[in-house]
């Protein structure tokens, strides 16, 4: 799948990564390789500076910690985020419906 064709719902799919549990980037990446069957496998070079937006924006909220000697950030979802994942997921099932109309054929009036 091209790159193209998710740009624009990659914020809504790291909230809804998040919206569970606080995840640090690389699990938010990992978790996206999973729930997508291995078709986002994003580069850390699109992936990271997504999350220094999505917190600068304050739909995440970021802390870091130590784990086994190693420094990272973990991200969990706010008030504000969810609010943008609820409407990120009216945008996308917008979307989805007039794509599925074109491309599925004329609708029947």
């Amino acid at each position: 799948m091209k790159a193209d064709a998710w740009r624009g719902h990659l914020d809504p799919m790291i909230l809804a990564i998040v919206q569970a549990e606080p995840l640090h980037g690389y699990a938010i990446m990992e978790a996206l390789l999973e729930r997508s069957g291995g078709v986002l496998d994003l580069p850390t070079g699109t992936l990271y500076p997504a999350l220094r937006r999505l917190e600068q924006a304050g739909y995440l909220a970021g802390e870091w910690s130590t784990v086994g000697g190693r420094k990272r950030r973990t991200y969990r979802l706010t008030a504000e985020g969810q609010k943008m994942l609820a409407s990120g997921k009216e945008d996308w099932s917008t979307f989805r419906a007039v794509v599925e109309g074109v491309l599925g054929g004329a609708r029947q009036a």
